[in-house]
């Protein structure tokens, strides 16, 4: 009697100092994850007073159309609504409800819409200015994004990474004008 052959669809792989799991069989859920830790020049007080200024949004970033904030501000349980219009050609409505808020040093929250998952945002004191850690998994719901996901994800990911690069920049700007 043959034996039939017993493949493994995933297999654990050195790489480098680190070490990733690699299952070429199993299809890749369309998420984008981030974590990158920023340095600013103004302490963490200075940067949440810009951040509250939420009536701002859409002219710091030009990729944000249709913002609404329903709550009144940064405030556990405040919802912050509208699309996204990334260098791509797609456009993304969402929702970011705040589920935790501690003024000055973090928010949590919860993405829903045409991207679902978790974000944070960390700041902390460093060398008389601050460093600012922002982190969040999403994965594209919109049925044309998850296929166009599958055989262009870098394009997808060069989009997402231009908007943080945008958003960041448009922050600075702010920062730096007169108040």
């Amino acid at each position: 009697m043959a034996v039939a052959s017993q493949r493994t669809p995933c297999s654990f792989q050195p790489a480098g100092a680190a070490q990733h799991l690699s299952c070429p069989e199993m299809p890749r859920r369309p998420v984008i994850v981030y974590r990158k830790a920023y340095r600013f020049a103004e302490p963490r007080t200075e940067m949440w007073r810009i951040l509250q200024e939420v009536d701002q949004f859409e002219s710091w970033w030009p990729w944000l159309e249709e913002f609404r904030l329903d709550g009144g501000s940064l405030r556990t349980g405040a919802v912050l609504s509208g699309v996204v219009a990334p260098p791509v050609p797609y456009r993304m409505r969402i929702e970011v409800e705040l589920t935790r808020i501690e003024p000055e040093h973090a928010i949590e929250a919860l993405v829903r819409g045409d991207l679902e998952g978790e974000a944070s945002l960390e700041m902390r004191d460093h060398d008389g200015g601050s460093i600012v850690e922002v982190a969040w998994t999403v994965e594209m719901m919109q049925r044309a994004m998850r296929l166009a996901d599958r055989f262009t994800h870098p394009l997808l990911q060069w989009g997402h990474d231009r908007v943080v690069e945008l958003t960041v920049a448009g922050f600075r700007r702010r920062l730096a004008s007169p108040g």
